[in-house]
């Protein structure tokens, strides 16, 4: 299974990204797919989340600015981030929990990770 990242790079403090996330290879199901980023000096932290029954979840920095959707046919994941700060300038990272066949357990995969920058 490969999750493959794309959409991230440089905006003015403000502005808007959507990052987008591709699972491929051998996938029965897909449990939860988040996004999460690391910043310079800082831990991974998870960003936002979405089941597969469309329950989100989002970290207090993203609430009422970033929006995770997910497509369950294509197997994909995209995080529109609006309102983007310096603060949130990181490798922004999408991981999903994949069933490879019908009753294998769910294993977590993740992507090679996108950079965010925001400029002030």
């Amino acid at each position: 299974v490969q999750l493959v990242e794309s959409g991230g790079g440089l905006v003015q403090a403000g502005g808007s990204l959507r990052l987008s996330c591709a699972a491929s290879g051998s996938i029965f199901s897909i449990n939860v797919m988040a996004w999460h980023r690391q910043a310079p000096g800082k831990q991974r932290e998870l960003v936002a989340s979405s089941n597969s029954g469309g329950i989100t979840n989002y970290s207090d920095s993203a609430k009422g600015r970033f929006t995770i959707s997910r497509d369950n046919v294509k197997n994909t994941v995209d995080l529109q981030m609006n309102s983007l700060e310096p603060e949130d300038t990181a490798v922004y990272y999408c991981s999903a929990d994949v069933r490879s066949r019908r009753g294998s357990p769910y294993r977590n995969y993740w992507g090679q990770g996108t950079l965010v920058t925001v400029s002030s």
